[in-house]
């Protein structure tokens, strides 16, 4: 069922609190595996959805992964404290491009040391539409080596979003026990599935209601 897989979610700048309680009652009622909202509704989600099955989700350093590490650091302790329990960060790219690869690892290790202990989970958005594949393979190699739990592929803000190949190279690079997460402009069941089916294991996607709905049809 691929209602488990997804993260419904809502990250537009302008989401208004009725936006954001109606993507949780969606997300109760398909069973979605989480909801991926901005850190500022962290607390209200973790509200409505609390004793359920439905984890929260928020983004780190988001959307350019700029933000100085320490302050990565801190917004996951917050966010952690309000309830989230999953934590979708940044890579720092220009760092990358720079070959700055230590302060990358850094950067991803000082929010993986923040969200372990509380058994939150840390995905790292790599945003592949910017980088050349040998920097694809050189973010995931990073992102594995400092402890996170997944690489994703986009933001959903950046210039394109998740393809085939790209989630393929992810998941070669990473092999079998580290997550994969697609998300950038997956809006059917047919992409949906060939995520998953090229080592994806979870999806983010905005369109998630209209995804069920069509595998259901």
């Amino acid at each position: 069922m691929l209602a488990a897989a997804i993260d419904h979610t809502l990250l537009k700048p302008t989401a208004t609190e009725e936006q954001i309680r109606t993507l949780c009652a969606e997300a109760l009622k398909y069973r979605f595996a989480s909801v991926c909202v901005q850190p500022c509704w962290v607390g209200l989600c973790a509200k409505l959805l609390e004793n359920s099955p439905v984890l929260v989700c928020t983004v780190i350093g988001f959307p350019l992964g700029a933000t100085l590490p320490a302050v990565k650091a801190f917004e996951a302790q917050r966010c952690i404290a309000m309830g989230a329990t999953e934590l979708d960060m940044v890579m720092n790219l220009g760092a990358l491009k720079s070959r700055q690869l230590e302060l990358v690892q850094d950067d991803i290790a000082l929010v993986v040391h923040v969200a372990h202990p509380h058994g939150a989970i840390v995905k790292v958005i790599i945003e592949t539409a910017y980088l050349t594949e040998e920097e694809k393979i050189t973010a995931c190699q990073l992102a594995k080596a400092a402890g996170a739990d997944y690489v994703k592929t986009s933001t959903g803000f950046g210039p394109g979003g998740a393809t085939v190949e790209d989630v393929t190279l992810m998941r070669t690079t990473v092999g079998p026990d580290m997550g994969v997460k697609a998300a950038g402009g997956v809006k059917t069941a047919a992409e949906a599935r060939a995520m998953l089916a090229a080592g994806a294991t979870r999806i983010g996607s905005s369109a998630g209601v209209m995804i069920v709905s069509e595998e259901n049809g």
